[in-house]
């Protein structure tokens, strides 16, 4: 991936969608070939000259100082995750960012983090990558993602099912909420390091293969969620929505825990119960999907909501 190519495409997509009544100026709309600001605009919005926020949208962050990056972010209207992103864009370009090798994110998690996976009972939870691969899982967390997890391709790629897999736009009950995300992940991801040849081969295989990855990819939208609520659909048990939690593990490079609970009382919840259930029975997780063991009262349904 082109780093200038980058810089240049997510700035002029930030502007593209503000329009000069959104940023408070007094301009006449006759004549006007695209709805969003203009370049000159954005620079006096910023308060740099016109000839300099040119070469900045070039690709030429790198000579940029904060407050620079602070005024552009400001003018274009970033939320806290694209001012970042914007600054991730700027330090990758410097000199000294391109020398420097990066750590490789971790492919397996050492055995104190997996016993705390494991402790999780009734919790469905996995580690992941910067580049959305399920690193580990505990017990559930397996059960709630077995169609991720069948892929033969290893480690399993929650971009590649969700791109590339039929049964993702089932599995997903807001499919171009999730599949937006995960553009948005692997965009976040870009930024702070343009050069991992893995996520280079990512993106090459998604863009090759899946003509709706490359719209998304062209937005140039970054996304970075802590916590939120997917809704699934699964093959077992039928309707679940989770809220989910997201926690940095500092001695793992670059992993990330994701755990996600039903709350009490809801069908969620029993239907987390009765894949719980699932999952402990012998023979369970396989590529068939027999059915779940029959409650005593069976769960209720519930309305689909995006996740």
């Amino acid at each position: 991936m082109d780093q200038r190519s980058q810089i240049r495409e997510f700035l002029s997509s930030r502007r593209a969608r503000i329009t000069p009544q959104q940023a408070g100026l007094s301009v006449p709309l006759r004549g006007r070939r695209v709805p969003g600001l203009r370049r000159e605009e954005v620079a006096t919005l910023a308060g740099l000259s016109v000839d300099y926020y040119n070469r900045l949208e070039r690709g030429k962050l790198a000579v940029a100082s904060d407050s620079v990056l602070n005024a552009i972010a400001g003018a274009l209207q970033l939320d806290d995750v694209e001012r970042e992103h914007l600054f991730d864009l700027a330090r990758a370009d410097q000199p000294a960012a391109r020398s420097r090798t990066r750590r490789a994110a971790a492919s397996s998690v050492g055995s104190g983090v997996q016993a705390v996976l494991d402790a999780l009972v009734g919790v469905p939870a996995m580690v992941r990558s910067p580049l959305l691969d399920v690193v580990a899982t505990n017990h559930l967390g397996r059960a709630l993602y077995a169609p991720v997890l069948e892929d033969p391709r290893q480690p399993a790629n929650f971009a590649r099912f969700t791109f590339l897999d039929p049964r993702a736009r089932e599995f997903w009950v807001d499919w171009p909420k999730v599949a937006g995300d995960m553009v948005g992940h692997l965009q976040a991801a870009a930024g702070r390091d343009p050069h991992d040849r893995a996520l280079t081969q990512l993106v090459g295989e998604l863009s090759t293969c899946s003509e709706e990855f490359r719209v998304f990819w062209a937005r140039r939208d970054v996304r970075v969620h802590a916590r939120g609520v997917k809704a699934f659909k699964h093959p077992v048990v039928g309707p679940l929505e989770l809220a989910f939690e997201v926690m940095h593990l500092p001695a793992e490079q670059g992993l990330l825990l994701v755990a996600y609970t039903a709350a009490a009382g809801t069908p969620s919840h029993d239907n987390l119960s009765l894949l719980n259930a699932w999952a402990a029975t012998p023979g369970q997780q396989t590529n068939e999907h027999p059915q779940p063991p029959t409650p005593a009262h069976p769960p209720g349904t519930e309305d689909n909501k995006s996740g």
